[in-house]
């Protein structure tokens, strides 16, 4: 069993703002017994009215928000989790999950799937991920990433379960529009029951983006979550239930598919 605190942020356009709310949240989670703080999509920087605000905010890998983060880490003692956006040595800019703990890098993922959807073009200004996400061992808990628009492809859930994972993390900025709060709902329940993972999505909330953070165990029932606005939950999280998911719906033993393998190169984009 441990606590998870999920910690749904609005995120502002300064970046120092949202590294005082980090820490303003990182404590009282800490406080609630939580090891870890789970953050949404794109923490650097954000500009409601301006898709392109977030990727060109972007910071080095040493650069002061990640230190911040480690900083807050230290202090508050809680790991962090959570996508900040990247900018590599060529000038393209990357949109990377990390796990923090105290200043250690526990681990790191590229968004694989850039949202190319619903008239937007991510891929226009963030590179996609080539390879899949690695399951990191937590508390006594395996833990593996996934980033917004990754949740609507199913085979990297499994891939990630039949890699061991027991708990998807998925920070997200879920753009607000028509169903999008059911397809939300809906895709995260139905990850949790294609991989029997426990799943915790942690959506911004803000004019732009839908909030509605939620935890589902691994036989798809909401167990915690929020609403639209900023806010932080702390929820318990029991391995066993892991276990019990696999026992009586053993979806996982009885796949006769080919096992998802890494991603195929992606294409350069159509700048437009």
């Amino acid at each position: 069993m441990v606590k998870i605190a999920v910690g749904q942020l609005q995120v502002q356009r300064d970046p120092e703002q949202n590294l005082a709310t980090i820490a303003d949240w990182a404590a009282p989670a800490a406080a609630a017994d939580a090891r870890l703080l789970v953050l949404p999509e794109g923490i650097i920087a954000r500009d409601p009215a301006d898709n392109a605000y977030t990727a060109e905010m972007a910071q080095d890998a040493e650069g002061p928000f990640v230190e911040g983060l480690c900083r807050i880490s230290a202090q508050a003692g809680i790991a962090l989790a959570g996508t900040v956006h990247l900018r590599e040595p060529d000038g393209r800019v990357r949109n990377v999950f990390l796990l923090l703990d105290r200043g250690t890098t526990l681990g790191s993922y590229q968004k694989l799937h850039p949202y190319d959807a619903f008239g937007d073009r991510e891929s226009e200004r963030v590179a996609p991920g080539d390879r899949l996400p690695e399951v990191v061992e937590f508390d006594g808990v395996r833990l593996a990433p996934i980033i917004c628009y990754d949740l609507r492809f199913p085979d990297l859930a499994v891939a990630l379960a039949l890699a061991g994972a027991e708990v998807l993390l998925c920070p997200a900025a879920w753009v607000r529009g028509p169903l999008k709060e059911h397809h939300w709902e809906t895709l995260v329940t139905a990850r949790a029951l294609d991989s029997t993972c426990w799943v915790i999505g942690a959506g911004e909330a803000s004019a732009r983006n839908i909030g509605n953070s939620l935890v589902v165990d691994p036989l798809g029932v909401r167990v915690a979550g929020a609403g639209a606005e900023p806010t932080l939950f702390v929820t318990e999280i029991d391995t066993e239930r892991v276990a019990e998911a696999r026992r009586r719906l053993p979806v996982l033993a009885n796949r006769r598919l080919p096992a998802p393998g890494q991603p195929e190169p992606s294409p350069e984009p159509t700048r437009r």
